[in-house]
């Protein structure tokens, strides 16, 4: 996906035709995209309206295709865009997306992580608070305020084995003020444990096997490797552009 920076409007694209499948619109910026495992057709989406939206790519073949048959229903409306005086049906308007628990996110959403359980994702926002969701209810289901800015929220992406610290199931990892969180389970409600840092943290992430998490700071750019258990710092690498571009960073 591509996001256009003026607009705030994503671009779909097919990984294997290097094509456009079509252009997701929304009012304002989106800082925050997740697909649910092991599906592709759907698609979460938040950012500065406040908005979580669900899409339905499933939909997308019938949108771009120019030849469908009249009685075919179209899921754009007015927000079609015109190209050379004609509607571009591969063009998705925002209020085409399926808006959960409207109203609820008081500020920007800056995470979307979509659990094991395709039923329940979480958003990480602006007012200090993750929050669980039910997609089938369309409700919160456990709420967890944080003091200080939220950093990161995200799931390992190392394959979970049945002995690690999730015990087989991706652990969730949340960088909020000087905490960190990790939850596991097949919705990833439990939380696990968590960790007070000295200095507020942007972001954090977890070797589950080798029973380490990382850190990298507001107001420094060193990364600080911890033993999972005593929480005791092992070491730290000082982090330079160039470097956090061009090397692959792995906790040894």
């Amino acid at each position: 996906m591509l996001r256009d920076g003026v607009t705030g409007d994503w671009k779909v694209w097919d990984t294997h035709s290097g094509e456009v499948m079509c252009t997701l619109q929304h009012g304002h910026i989106v800082r925050a995209i997740a697909f649910p495992p092991n599906e592709g057709h759907l698609l979460a989406t938040g950012g500065v309206e406040k908005k979580l939206r669900i899409f339905d790519l499933s939909k997308v073949g019938a949108i771009s295709n120019p030849t469908a048959a009249p009685t075919q229903k179209r899921m754009v409306g007015s927000s079609d865009a015109k190209v050379n005086g004609t509607a571009d049906r591969s063009t998705i308007g925002a209020e085409e997306g399926f808006e959960v628990g409207v109203g609820v996110h008081k500020g920007t959403i800056k995470s979307i992580v979509w659990t094991k359980d395709p039923n329940v994702l979480v958003t990480a926002c602006d007012d200090k608070a993750i929050r669980w969701w039910n997609l089938r209810t369309q409700s919160v289901v456990q709420e967890q305020l944080v003091q200080g800015d939220i950093g990161s929220c995200e799931f390992t992406n190392v394959q979970p084995q049945s002995g690690d610290i999730g015990g087989g199931f991706p652990v969730l990892v949340i960088a909020a003020g000087k905490t960190v969180y990790f939850y596991g389970g097949q919705d990833s409600r439990t939380l696990i444990k968590s960790v007070a840092l000295p200095y507020d943290v942007a972001s954090a992430a977890l070797h589950p096997a080798q029973r380490k998490f990382v850190t990298g700071g507001i107001k420094d750019t060193w990364a600080k490797v911890y033993d999972y258990d005593s929480e005791l710092e092992l070491g730290r690498l000082l982090i330079t552009k160039t470097q956090a571009i061009t090397n692959d960073y792995r906790l040894a």
